[in-house]
């Protein structure tokens, strides 16, 4: 069972049933542009439905990577689609909507991160993948939520200046306990995952008693103590798939607990929080798909300057 929450089931409602009225439609451009949707974890349903593939921006970035298409339409937030486009060069990447922004990756503009680089000279920088295409030309290192941790584990550097997410620097810090951990801003935040407080989390587990609580790591650090599990949303998925509960509750963007329903259907899947829903994955709309596949819009272009020393850094994460 996967619970339902009444607003966000009409807004779902809604994309389901253009879902049904383009399909056909979306398909038939999908083979004359040889093209390929991928889909972020938090996507509406329908888009999930409708993707050739469906991830987190680590398995998004890799998959980009191996795809034998010409066109790839990339429902979830401008960095995700700016990586596709600076890892395949000879492939056009679309998002469907203009304005599908980050307010995290806005965090950290390249000026600020290279005059923290200036103060911390011998530091390795590892920039999360959340980021702003900029940021990630200065980085020795890209990271996703799944690999953080360890990429950070293998960089030799004592110091690491590490952003724009300072609770996921705190996760990382508490797994990395040899090394100093440099948080780029200092309090650089999800504003999604920056709802969830203790209290949501004792509160979840009085009304689903036995459930196992999956919070991940840009969530503050009181609340992944205590949290059963903390992980990107791929590893909530294969903790999932591993675990003998037989229900969970999901503390992520709201959309993430279909894919974990729809790959397990058998088991219960609550909502830490209904209102834990990102205004800006919510923006790319199954029309929206429709129209970027029909009208190549609207493109994603990184300038290649940026881009080849962007390129640099997630190659280093993804032979990692």
């Amino acid at each position: 069972m996967l619970e339902k929450v009444d607003f966000l089931e009409r807004l779902e409602e809604e994309q389901r049933r253009k879902a049904e009225e383009l399909k056909e439609q979306i398909e038939k451009l999908k083979k004359e542009r040889k093209a390929a949707i991928l889909a972020h974890n938090y996507q509406f349903r329908a888009i999930q439905d409708l993707a050739d593939f469906v991830g987190d921006s680590l398995e998004l970035a890799r998959k980009a990577t191996e795809l034998d298409v010409e066109l790839i339409v990339f429902c979830g937030v401008r960095f995700m689609a700016e990586t596709a486009a600076i890892l395949n060069p000879d492939k056009e990447v679309v998002v469907p909507h203009p304005l599908s922004l980050c307010s995290l990756a806005g965090m950290l503009p390249r000026d600020y991160l290279l005059e923290v680089k200036k103060r911390h000279p011998k530091a390795a920088t590892v920039i999360y993948v959340n980021s702003l295409a900029e940021a990630k030309a200065e980085a020795d290192y890209v990271c996703t939520s799944a690999n953080a941790a360890e990429v950070v584990a293998k960089v030799e550097a004592e110091e690491v200046i590490f952003g724009p997410d300072a609770n996921l620097a705190w996760y990382v810090q508490r797994r990395n306990p040899d090394k100093r951990i440099i948080p780029v801003p200092p309090k650089g935040f999800c504003y999604v995952h920056l709802l969830v407080r203790p209290e949501d989390v004792r509160e979840a587990l009085k009304a689903h008693p036995g459930a196992e609580v999956l919070v991940h790591p840009e969530c503050e650090p009181e609340v992944q103590k205590i949290a059963h599990y903390v992980g990107s949303t791929s590893k909530m998925l294969k903790y999932a798939l591993s675990s003998p509960s037989r229900a969970f509750i999901v503390g992520t963007e709201v959309g993430h607990a279909y894919r974990m329903w729809r790959e397990m259907p058998e088991r219960d899947f609550y909502f830490l929080r209904p209102d834990m829903i990102c205004g800006m994955m919510k923006s790319n709309t199954v029309e929206g798909l429709y129209l970027s596949l029909r009208d190549l819009r609207y493109k994603v272009k990184v300038p290649e300057k940026i881009a080849e020393r962007a390129r640099k850094a997630i190659e280093r994460m993804l032979e990692l």
